[in-house]
């Protein structure tokens, strides 16, 4: 296999290997277990079954039981999939494609949306999620804050927690309080599910990396007070080394989930598994070096040796090596814009090995392959598992590469070549095997005598068709399946191998197992077979695939404007009115003016309105409005109802990307024909986006948000104002779903809303006003049972009409797309919020600021992928 430098590094950062690589090399004392634990199998997939277990570790890897275990975690956010259901299904292929432990970041603003309320049901139900990972046989790494960042509003931190004291992240006592109960409600869930006590999956718990030492000692000491036993992840020690997870699942950032700088909804962060939950370009290498360190135990127990030289010095070339089983593993980096082929001759690699730009190849020598000695490769190993009555190496690369294996052979070996692409000569020794990866999909050589009883079946794939090469473990033994888009689950019962997966495609299979299987079932139904040349089950037909998922076209449109906030005579008596003289935000209150931040007054997220009633306004000749925004916020305002102009933050360039808080001045001449007036009525929207992460815990997430302070020129005027945001939190969306928009007030994204007054329209839309339009419709999915189809929803439109749209399946806020400031990508609906058979409501909230045609225009359903299999699907 070949990756990118950045792609190996995120990746081996998260297993022994990384650790060998980036450590110290300084012997650290174990926790817990003997003192010296040598390379051998790792502990078996964890169940919760009821027994006591020991989680330690030293400076090579985790000791679970006293085996070692060479974590490979893989990133996932409870809060970015809302839908339980398919917890299930990222999990079952986060384990299929070699990750054996999930990091599982649990947000705090996500399940709490006022002080001292706490909602741990429905998509929020972290008990469920635990129980899921441990039927799935994931370890889980508990990540629950209380910050987290995780490119998050406020890091996850809790909007209520912007209007009230204490300093976050540190020890001051206000905010302890607050945190302290945060944690003591996710610990005792968590304690429910600790390995140790054989009650769950739970191996280690990572604590906040806060700069505050202080801090987090208080967390290490409220947690281990809480009952958690497991191993605690502290930042700057060994163990957090150890098990640094990149992103498995990105999921999607809905509603008004996503940080300031978050640019789209789909959270893919170079992740295995995209929104849509379907691989992307990352998974291959994920894949290749999660089913080694499954299979391969050399690679728990690491040393890192001196660096090689490569001729010319056109490689970088890391060397570790296993003391105890004297294997040798080199890192070969090509850091060069040209690609490079040479042999590594200090490596003991004698001929040329082919790295492209830019990648990184691992390399075995030394290592035992069973019976049999791994001389040389120049492909790397992906898999060593011993089947029935042979044992089985897999060796992948990029397509057409050559790939060159050397074995130990004492004695001429019996070499047979099961298909055209593989040639082999035996010399002196040694085995030589060479094969185009990719060529003819899988290549077989089967290697028989030569000094040992037991076969060795050589496989060769590229990345490609790596990915569909499924390693399995049972109580009987170890086997390997080879052909389905993904294999979730093998059984074995009596003389038949029970598979359960998904395909794509049309597709072949064949399953290598122990001794005595003679029939194979996939998905509940039998598979005739017959027995192949390499002992394994070959299908006589293929498996069926699936074609693509027929989608409708969306029409029966209805129409209707909203905004009567801004009409002088809308009755804004039960707003809040904006009073307060002193504020906890970080942004001073000006001199002057009352309090106008939208947190103060409990509005926490989305859009919210202010009105201004002015009076002594005679000769006004201008209004200046000053405010505070996450990244692209903006500012519309009417007065006596006539639209003054739209003012939105600039779109952030290369040196403003991270950039949590926006404040400006937005500057409104007042018509002539209203200077005359002694009254007004002032109205504001401000679209406020999000808290700012709060990564340096210098407490910007409390930067304010929403208007600042008003000025007024011409005129002495005095104004009063009122305001209002988001009404209570939704109880099965939760608080990040809903803003101020007055339909999302009245319930206009909800499925049950009865549109039938509005006006009936086709798109494309060219409508030109300042202000908020809603459109509405319904369509109707017909998915087969059985087929999982990944939907997504695409809009497209001239990107010089400036206007933005807030979507709604099912009244569930997907999240904002942004016309005129791209990226353009589909919004991922997730099944089960999106009723795959059954009907479903759209519902789009446009906001255009008046000075160019508004959509929406084109509106389409897309779909992602689809394939047969999937889990089921309960809606919520």
């Amino acid at each position: 296999m070949e990756l990118s430098r950045r792609t190996f590094s995120t990746l081996a950062g998260t297993a022994a290997l990384g650790f060998a690589l980036t450590g110290s090399g300084g012997v650290l004392p174990s926790r817990t277990g003997p003192r010296v634990v040598p390379t051998g199998p790792p502990p078996a997939p964890p169940v919760a079954d009821g027994a006591v277990h020991t989680v330690g570790h030293d400076r090579y890897s985790l000791l679970v039981d006293g085996r070692r275990l060479a974590l490979w975690p893989g990133e996932m956010h409870l809060f970015r999939l809302p839908s339980p259901s398919l917890w299930r299904d990222v999990l079952e292929k986060m384990r299929a494609h070699g990750y054996n432990a999930v990091s599982l970041s649990v947000a705090w603003n996500y399940h709490s949306p006022a002080p001292g309320t706490y909602d741990f049901t429905g998509v929020r139900d972290l008990d469920r999620f635990l129980r899921t990972a441990a039927a799935t046989g994931l370890y889980v790494v508990l990540r629950p804050g209380p910050h987290l960042g995780a490119d998050i509003d406020a890091g996850g931190l809790p909007g209520w927690l912007t209007a009230t004291g204490g300093h976050a992240r540190t020890t001051d006592p206000a905010y302890l309080a607050h945190a302290d109960e945060w944690l003591t409600r996710v610990n005792a869930i968590a304690a429910r599910h600790l390995y140790t006590k054989g009650r769950g999956t739970v191996l280690l718990y990572e604590l906040e990396q806060a700069p505050d030492t202080a801090y987090v000692t208080h967390l290490r000491k409220k947690v281990r007070a809480d009952g958690i036993d497991v191993p605690l992840s502290v930042p700057q020690t060994p163990l957090t080394r150890l098990h640094r997870p990149a992103m498995a699942y990105g999921g999607t950032s809905w509603g008004w989930l996503p940080a300031p700088q978050v640019a789209t909804t789909s959270y893919d962060r170079d992740a295995a598994l995209g929104a849509g939950r379907l691989g992307a370009v990352p998974l291959a290498p994920v894949h290749q070096l999660g089913q080694l360190l499954r299979t391969v135990p050399d690679f728990a127990k690491l040393d890192r040796r001196r660096n090689v030289a490569s001729p010319g010095g056109r490689l970088e070339v890391e060397h570790l090596v296993n003391r105890d089983t004297d294997s040798q593993t080199y890192v070969v980096r090509n850091d060069s814009a040209k690609a490079v082929s040479t042999p590594l001759p200090r490596a003991g690699i004698e001929v040329p090995v082919n790295v492209r730009p830019g990648d990184t190849k691992v390399l075995s020598t030394q290592l035992k392959l069973g019976g049999r000695t791994l001389k040389y490769a120049t492909a790397q190993l992906m898999l060593f598992v011993s089947a029935g009555r042979q044992d089985i190496a897999v060796f992948s690369g990029r397509y057409g590469d050559m790939a060159q294996v050397v074995v130990e052979c004492p004695e001429e070996p019996t070499a047979t070549r099961l298909d055209a692409e593989p040639a082999w000569i035996y010399d002196r020794g040694l085995l030589r095997v060479t094969c185009p990866l990719g060529v003819g999909e899988l290549a077989r050589v089967k290697v028989e005598n030569g000094g040992s009883d037991r076969p060795l079946l050589l496989l060769f794939a590229d990345d490609t068709t790596a990915l569909r090469l499924w390693p399995y473990e049972t109580p009987s033994g170890s086997g390997l399946v080879y052909g389905p888009s993904l294999v979730r689950d093998v059984r074995l019962k009596d003389d038949t191998v029970h598979l359960t997966g998904d395909t794509t495609k049309l597709t072949g299979l064949e399953v290598w197992g122990p001794r005595g299987i003679e029939q194979v079932t996939w998905n509940e139904r039998p598979v005739p077979s017959r027995i192949s040349a390499t002992f394994s089950l070959l299908a006589l037909k293929p498996l069926p695939g699936q074609g693509p998922v027929p989608l409708p076209a969306l029409g029966g449109w209805r129409r209707q404007d909203e905004n009567p906030e801004s009409a002088p005579d809308f009755d804004d008596s039960a707003w809040v009115k904006a009073d307060k003289k002193t504020s906890f935000s970080t942004t001073p209150v000006p001199d002057g003016q009352p309090v106008l931040f939208a947190d103060d007054y409990g509005f926490h997220y989305g859009d919210v309105w202010y009105r201004g009633h002015v009076t002594d306004a005679e000769g006004l000749a201008s209004v200046s409005l000053a405010y505070s925004t996450g990244t692209q916020g903006l500012l519309m305002a009417w007065l006596d109802g006539k639209p003054l102009g739209t003012h939105r933050m600039p779109v952030p360039d290369a040196g403003s990307a991270r950039k949590g808080t926006w404040t400006a001045t937005a500057t409104f001449d007042v018509p002539e024909k209203l200077r005359k007036r002694a009254e007004h009525v002032l109205s504001v929207l401000v679209r406020r986006m999000a808290h700012d992460v709060d990564d340096t815990s210098l407490d910007t997430h409390k930067a304010a948000r929403g208007l600042t302070s008003a000025h007024f020129k011409g005129a002495s005027a005095k104004v009063s104002w009122r305001l209002q945001g988001s009404g209570a939190a939704d109880p099965v969306r939760g608080p990040l779903n809903n803003g101020g928009l007055y339909g999302e007030r009245e319930g206009w994204h909800l499925p049950a809303f009865d549109d039938r007054a509005w006006e009936t329209v086709k798109l494309p839309r060219a409508d030109r006003r300042q202000g908020v339009t809603w459109y509405r419709t319904g369509f109707r999915l017909s998915v087969p049972t059985g087929v999982d189809a990944s939907v997504g929803l695409t809009l497209d439109d001239d990107p010089k009409r400036a206007y933005r749209v807030q979507v709604f399946l099912n009244g569930w806020n997907m999240g904002q797309y942004v016309n005129d400031a791209g990226p353009r990508h589909p919004f991922v609906l997730p099944n089960g919020i999106l009723r795959t058979r059954g009907t479903n409501s759209l519902a789009l909230a446009v906001l255009s600021d008046g000075t160019t045609e508004a959509g929406p225009k084109d509106v389409r359903l897309t779909l992602l992928g689809a394939s047969a299999g999937g889990v089921p699907v309960e809606n919520v």
